[in-house]
């Protein structure tokens, strides 16, 4: 949520990992052109992120990136990208007045469903 707030013009993302209780986040550029209304992970930064978690005996447990001006909810194109049916999708407004919103979503074959978050 603070990467965010730090970048509040374009979306921003990475991925979480976690072994046990324990997680780190993996901030990674996001290569977009028009990185306002949309996100790409940099792929070499993302396989350095994954490499580094199975040296750190981690899961791939989350996928996150924000939505400056919409609110937490995935688009179609965040569905259509979602290739990773084991991971948790995080998705953070920055939509909202003085309070930042953060959602869990878990896809299930076609169909995206949101999860509580319980933090």
């Amino acid at each position: 949520m603070h990467q965010a707030q730090l970048s509040p013009n374009q979306e921003i993302s990475g991925l979480i990992g976690r072994h046990g209780q324990r997680c780190i986040c993996y901030p990674i550029d996001n290569v977009k052109t028009d990185a306002s209304v949309l996100f790409a992970l940099s792929a070499s930064e993302q396989l350095a992120a994954l490499k580094e978690m199975k040296e750190r005996n981690q899961e791939l447990f989350a996928i996150y990136h924000s939505h400056p001006d919409a609110p937490a909810l995935p688009s179609v194109i965040d569905e259509d990208v979602a290739d990773y049916p084991q991971a948790l999708y995080l998705i953070i407004s920055l939509n909202t007045q003085g309070v930042l919103e953060m959602r869990g979503f878990q896809k299930d074959g076609l169909n995206i469903e949101e999860v509580n978050l319980i933090i």
